[in-house]
């Protein structure tokens, strides 16, 4: 500052400062007699933050968790209360321990060991820190630094609970595909026990508020199969049947097929029922999560050499595909090859060049966080338009439940009033023959539970504009069963 103001313009300011000033309180140190350039450094030359090993290989942060937890530097845009997806839990708690930066910074002082973390990967003030986060990715997205608290807190999580028990809810939750496979064994049987019986859920740790979904009496898979092949000649394209697609609502998986057919192209599906994983990266479980993907790269192994490109209905498990896969196998071809040639739906047709039959009508659409984490919402808008539909694409943020938070009972709350801050209104402002679109099958399930609509796939719009197409009727309303119990 002398060299820009001189040395007698800087003694002047250091007398009106001494006189307004004089205990140094406002602000000091900033004009005159600075701090020096090297002092109150947030990583000084003496940082050497503490090693630990971790399933996630953090290729962008130099392969280090420390690196990762850095990279937040307190912008503060995670404390916005309108707009955009993160930070869900910020924006009804309204505490900073639960935006993103609150926890980023929360997990860096536990590598120091200093005001926190002494108790390392068990230290309860993150644990509770981390509590509220949904997993949404949605600070991956809307962060300027694209922090990702989601994967921090898998990471987290699998230490923590290291050699240790799980809440109930979690082994209920988590490994719901086992569950759900046991359950199409006897779908009527499984219904009549899980729609009337207080007591699972109790067991379960699961919200008593919450209906538990209806299990399809056939499989998508099993329809698959006893259907047959189509177009034997078309171009190959893998469809990813999801556990709750395959398990729960067959009629998306069913809808995708017939678009796909419809544009020509021959549908398979993996040749054993395989999942994801999503919901294991909630709780943590992710030596179990890599050995399902392990199971995945060699099942799709000859179709991804053979560059056929997969489609997924459920925005999740792109997710899981394009993001948690390359961060756990980062230097595996497979995983890499996976990555790239894994789409959502929308983005696939328009990719393809696909072009839909027009559809009279207005939609509301509800975009799923990991979908707009990973890939914005651009593909929906596009193949919407070509549709026709009058639409709008929602800033509703996250829908609360996301996954197996909102059906936990801790958690049942504040599910709720995520949900209520911009989505649930919305939905049940809109005229009963709009229709509402929400391709996340946890979205799907909040609106339906909290409002007497149902949501609908991308891929039942299609479908719909298809069999209009050949058969033209008006888009009729379509409205959430009131009754939890099974058909």
């Amino acid at each position: 500052l002398p060299k820009m103001f001189g040395p007698e313009l800087v003694a002047a300011f250091r007398e009106f400062k001494s006189i307004w000033d004089p205990d140094l309180k406002m602000n000091p140190h900033k004009i005159v007699d600075p701090y020096p350039l090297d002092s109150n450094l947030r990583l000084g030359a003496a940082y050497r933050p503490r090693p630990v090993e971790t399933h996630f290989r953090f290729p962008r942060d130099h392969g280090r968790f420390a690196v990762a937890t850095e990279r937040c530097f307190g912008v503060g845009k995670c404390r916005r209360t309108e707009g955009g997806t993160m930070c869900p839990s910020y924006m009804v708690t309204r505490e900073e321990k639960h935006t993103t930066r609150g926890r980023a910074h929360l997990l860096f002082e536990m590598l120091q060991g200093e005001a926190i973390g002494r108790k390392g990967w068990r230290d309860p003030y993150v644990k509770e820190a981390l509590d509220l986060c949904l997993a949404c990715k949605g600070c991956k997205g809307d962060c300027p630094v694209s922090v990702d608290i989601a994967t921090y807190k898998a990471e987290f999580l699998s230490h923590y609970y290291a050699r240790r028990l799980r809440p109930r809810s979690a082994y209920a939750l988590a490994l719901f595909h086992r569950w759900a496979r046991l359950a199409s064994l006897a779908p009527g049987l499984a219904n009549a026990v899980t729609q009337r019986s207080a007591l699972i859920k109790r067991v379960a740790g699961l919200a008593p508020e919450r209906a538990l979904p209806v299990f399809a009496h056939e499989t998508f898979r099993d329809w698959f199969r006893a259907r047959g092949p189509r177009n034997g000649d078309g171009q190959r394209v893998l469809l990813w049947p999801d556990t709750f697609t395959n398990y729960l609502r067959p009629e998306t998986g069913k809808a995708a097929v017939e678009v796909l057919e419809a544009a020509g192209y021959s549908v398979e599906l993996p040749a054993h029922m395989l999942c994801c994983g999503r919901p294991l990266y909630d709780y943590g479980m992710l030596k179990r999560a890599k050995r399902q993907l392990r199971r995945i790269l060699d099942a799709l192994r000859p179709a991804l050499a053979d560059g056929v490109a997969l489609v997924a209905l459920e925005p999740s498990c792109v997710a899981v595909f394009r993001d948690e896969l390359v961060n756990l196998f980062p230097d595996d071809e497979d995983a890499q090859r996976l990555s790239r040639q894994s789409f959502f739906l929308s983005e696939f047709l328009v990719r393809e060049g696909f072009e839909p039959p027009k559809l009279a009508g207005r939609a509301i659409v509800h975009g799923h966080c990991h979908h707009k984490a990973i890939a914005k919402m651009t593909s929906e808008e596009a193949l919407l338009g070509k549709l026709g539909l009058d639409f709008e694409i929602l800033d509703s943020g996250c829908c609360g439940l996301a996954g197996s938070f909102g059906y936990e009972a801790d958690h049942y709350d504040i599910s709720m009033k995520i949900g209520e801050r911009m989505l649930l209104p919305a939905v049940r402002a809109a005229p009963e023959a709009t229709l509402v679109v929400a391709d996340g099958f946890s979205c799907r399930e909040q609106i339906a539970h909290a409002t007497d609509r149902r949501a609908v796939h991308l891929a039942e719009v299609l479908q719909m504009a298809l069999r209009a197409a050949t058969s033209p009727v008006s888009v009729p309303p379509l409205r959430a069963p009131r009754a939890s119990a099974p058909p």
